[in-house]
């Protein structure tokens, strides 16, 4: 049998991931250039390159839909997202804190039941958090997206800065107990700084996935004006009449700048949040 030698065996498995890759990043190349494709060469040419660059789109996009800009529905978005990121890294901390430091009855039977939230499907939770909101008034507003953060709802990010924590000595902890820290101090000014990379990991994908939340976002949001970036793209696109897909393709674009931004900027905290919180134990 014959045995490729170590630099094909190299080109060969560069190649490979260039074609992964290639394979990954097509849909956002598409994307970009049917952004600037004329209306009538979007869905009816299969070539990738347009015959012209139009830049209709972006400007008739950004005018948005139903009366309301397209930068009111990008607001709405950072600010739902915005406060996500903080509600989720301040609860979820504080969650994870308890279970990796502090010693209370049940600890290990809550952590586990909060572990088997994990296969929970959402839609199984969805109606009741739906009737309360409903009764306490809160529906069509910001808060049922926000409010559930706030409470440790998110299993997965409280389990991966357990993780996190439990690597973290704890002489750290008893040399601020000995200096006269109270649990919270300990908490705020030893364990979360040392947690950043988690933190950063936590606050990362609960930016994505909240912008990127559309379903949550269509039940409790009635009032055009208090949409968000994905229930604004959906008015582009009509049943009834006719669908402004250029538009619709140029404001996808560009809702995905803060996504790609927000990842560039923390991609090395992210990749170490991951890592570690992944071996230690």
């Amino acid at each position: 049998m014959t045995v490729l030698p170590r630099s094909a065996r190299s080109a060969a498995w560069h190649v490979l991931c260039l074609v992964i890759v290639a394979v990954v990043l097509y849909p956002l190349v598409w994307l970009a250039f049917a952004s600037v494709k004329p209306p009538d060469e979007i869905l009816s040419r299969l070539s990738l390159l347009p015959t012209r660059f139009v830049f209709d789109g972006y400007t008739k996009g950004w005018e948005g839909a139903a009366d309301v800009g397209f930068g009111c529905f990008f607001l709405n978005s950072f600010l739902v997202a915005g406060l996500s990121v903080a509600a989720n890294v301040f609860s979820c901390s504080l969650a994870a804190f308890a279970f990796a430091r502090l010693n209370f009855r049940f600890r290990g039977a809550l952590f586990a039941f909060m572990i088997t939230t994990l296969m929970l499907p959402y839609h199984v939770t969805l109606i009741p958090q739906y009737v309360i909101f409903q009764q306490a008034g809160l529906v069509n507003t910001f808060v049922p997206l926000i409010l559930p953060k706030l409470l440790a709802t998110e299993a997965f990010f409280v389990f991966l800065i357990v993780q996190f924590m439990r690597g973290i000595p704890r002489e750290l902890d008893e040399a601020a107990i000995i200096d006269g820290c109270s649990v919270y101090r300990t908490f705020w000014h030893v364990v979360l700084p040392l947690s950043k990379p988690a933190l950063v990991t936590t606050s990362i994908f609960t930016f994505i996935w909240t912008w990127n939340d559309f379903f949550t976002q269509m039940v409790y949001l009635n009032d055009t004006e208090k949409f968000t970036v994905p229930l604004g793209l959906r008015l582009f696109v009509d049943t009834s009449s006719e669908s402004n897909f250029g538009a619709m393709f140029a404001m996808s674009a560009l809702a995905l700048v803060p996504i790609v931004l927000f990842f560039l900027a923390f991609q090395r905290l992210l990749v170490e949040g991951v890592s570690t919180s992944g071996l230690k134990g």
